[in-house]
């Protein structure tokens, strides 16, 4: 990829206030005998999630500014949504990262300060709360390992401090990998071309069900109609992870790689439980990839006998209980299968 992702916070020109409210009387029931039926998948599916959709704004203590009480700034707008009925909420970690004061605005315009509960810049993810006397709306998640390429895709979120802002495509791509601006490799995203915009950030990617399937979180500049949501199965996971350590530990041996099919035959050769693997695109110099004799297009299908089919499950099976104990890498090499023993170690930061 020849160009950086941008990772789609609004950082310059954030809006001073939240937008306000919306109806949500889409149509007149004249109107509905119009639509066809695409039409009435894209407002059906909205109509399940855009209660839940929110307007996050963030404010930064300006660089320098160490005193406790140092003056803030506005640091950005971005999007969110909440996922449970007492008021957490996903968003992406670079929209609040660093963050002195977080306010959370709802599709009806009730504004809430929030509460970072967990932030996992490995996936650009970030979990947070807001407090409310009554269930709040929510969506329900989807399951990305079911996605396949060409299915609908609806991007939903407040660019430019647009609220309720609704774009539309399909899943161009599964499996991408994409360096963050931190420098760490997020893994198993979704490439769509739903247009976003800068203030997508955090906001939902959902199917035609109203389900999320991803976390919408890069676009790359100068390019038409390549974004990329962090899938909603790495999401779960993270979210597993923040509510039960406050953070996310993980095994890390230094490779980028990309999800890859596998042909019958090669699974027949090989006697494979997989149809797919990762094919290693980069190793980190001096990582334990590296020392453990991985090399640039391996596929790695197993580790420790366990069937790897993709980079989710790659990322998942290297968890906080592989960190500093050795496992056996089974990658294909050519015409060969070998066997590597790499030691993972923790990931920094």
């Amino acid at each position: 990829m020849g160009s950086r992702p941008r990772f789609i916070d609004d950082l310059s020109s954030a809006a001073s206030d939240a937008p306000g409210p919306q109806s949500t009387d889409l149509l007149t029931h004249d109107d509905d005998a119009l639509l066809d039926a695409y039409s009435r998948t894209v407002i059906g599916a909205l109509e399940r999630v855009q209660q839940a959709v929110a307007f996050i704004a963030v404010e930064r203590r300006l660089p320098g500014d160490a005193s406790a009480h140092g003056r803030g700034v506005r640091g950005g707008t971005g999007s969110g949504f909440l996922f449970t009925p007492d008021g957490y909420l996903l968003t992406n970690s670079h929209v609040v990262h660093g963050a002195t004061h977080i306010q959370v605005t709802l599709a009806d315009g009730a504004k809430f300060d929030a509460d970072l509960v967990g932030d996992d810049p490995g996936s650009d993810l970030a979990v947070l709360r807001i407090g409310s006397p009554e269930p709040l709306p929510h969506v329900e998640l989807g399951e990305s390992s079911k996605l396949r390429v060409g299915q609908i895709a609806i991007a939903v979120g407040n660019p430019l401090g647009l609220q309720q802002t609704v774009t539309t495509g399909v899943v161009s791509a599964l499996g991408r990998s994409l360096r963050s601006n931190s420098g760490r490799m997020i893994y198993d995203v979704i490439q769509t071309d739903a247009a976003l915009n800068p203030g997508n950030s955090g906001g939902p990617l959902i199917n035609s069900a109203g389900q999320v399937i991803g976390v919408n979180t890069a676009i790359i500049p100068g390019a038409q109609a390549i974004c990329f949501a962090t899938a909603i199965d790495t999401a779960k996971w993270v979210i597993m992870q923040i509510f039960a350590h406050g953070r996310v530990r993980r095994a890390y041996i230094g490779v980028a790689g990309t999800t890859t099919p596998l042909s019958r035959r090669v699974q027949r050769y090989f006697e494979l439980g997989t149809q797919s693997g990762v094919r290693v695109m980069e190793i980190v110099k001096g990582s334990p990839a590296a020392l453990g004799g991985l090399r640039t297009d391996d596929t790695i299908v197993a580790i420790d006998a366990q069937p790897v089919q993709d980079v989710d499950a790659l990322q998942r099976t290297l968890d906080a209980s592989r960190i500093d104990k050795p496992v056996n890498v089974t990658v294909l090499r050519g015409a060969q299968r070998v066997e590597l023993t790499v030691t993972p170690v923790e990931q920094a930061g």
